[in-house]
């Protein structure tokens, strides 16, 4: 399994010198796993760069792109690349959705709502490719999935979906594949204490060979953002610790801090007396691989 970032920001895409080294475009990963379609994780703005290099290598096989994609969620930051997607302007192409479910319409309706004049110049249903949605997870007090609840698969990648504290229904997905498995949990409301881990958030993580989680802040930035729905570097490395993850990889990089501000947090992180408890500590950066 290659995990491949196109996309490691939270909260809204930045750019210049001071953040070339970690980039700048939202939350866009790939994986993939030889013989199986193309994974994506979350559509944010890394998605336009990323469709470049799956539509190349689809023109190189001679066809359109089939890929999948798991959906944590529908705030801006992970769906504002879905237009700027290039292989969905090819006819025959097509990307299944998988994402959680909204409280008063199908996902499809929520995305298709946010792909449409006046917000886009056209509608997502006059794309050249077909976007095929299904919902996955579930609701708090609502029904369960069209995907068999929280697992379904993907070829030979078996996928579950949880749901994780953080505002609206958003999901945290375990992805399971040739005997290695990652976690994916870009968007994380740490407890005020900053310490307890909640069950369902350690099951999904539990024994992960790699986990990308939530970073967005320094201890002094949550102090005045407890509840804007995200985690301190130290709360992700609390969950890897606890969850007994091998490798952990920051993620989901506040706008403000720099590559300088970044190298200091992780050096920070690494003295820790959780990272210990951990392989590896590092952070995801735009343009970087990692193997599973």
């Amino acid at each position: 399994m290659h995990v491949t970032f196109f996309g490691v920001r939270g909260s809204c895409p930045c750019s210049g010198v001071e953040y070339r080294r970690i980039g700048g475009n939202t939350s866009c990963t790939l994986v993939s796993v030889d013989g199986e379609l193309p994974l994506v994780l979350d559509l944010g703005t890394g998605m336009r760069a990323l469709g470049d290099n799956l539509r190349r290598r689809a023109r190189r096989e001679g066809r359109p792109l089939q890929a999948h994609a798991l959906l944590t969620h529908l705030h801006f930051d992970h769906i504002l690349g879905l237009p700027f997607f290039a292989p969905l302007h090819d006819p025959g192409a097509r990307l299944t959705v998988y994402g959680p479910p909204q409280e008063r319409q199908h996902l499809r309706d929520a995305l298709a709502s946010a792909v449409q004049p006046p917000f886009f110049p056209v509608k997502m249903v006059e794309f050249g490719g077909e976007i095929d949605v299904r919902e996955v997870g579930d609701q708090e007090g609502g029904p369960t999935s069209e995907a068999d609840g929280r697992g379904f698969t993907l070829g030979r990648i078996s996928a579950r979906a949880t749901r994780v504290p953080h505002p609206g229904n958003t999901l945290g997905f375990r992805i399971e594949a040739a005997g290695k498995t990652l976690v994916y949990l870009p968007d994380h409301q740490a407890p005020l204490d900053r310490e307890t881990v909640t069950d369902g958030v350690r099951d999904l993580c539990d024994g992960a060979d790699l986990l990308l989680h939530d970073a967005q802040y320094s201890d002094d930035e949550f102090a005045s953002k407890p509840d804007w729905g995200h985690s301190t570097i130290a709360y992700a490395l609390r969950v890897a610790a606890e969850s007994r993850v091998r490798r952990l990889l920051l993620f989901h990089h506040d706008p403000s801090h720099t590559d300088q501000d970044i190298a200091r947090l992780l050096r920070g992180a690494r003295r820790l007396a959780d990272a210990r408890r951990v392989e590896e500590v590092s952070v995801a950066s735009e343009g970087s691989t990692v193997v599973v």
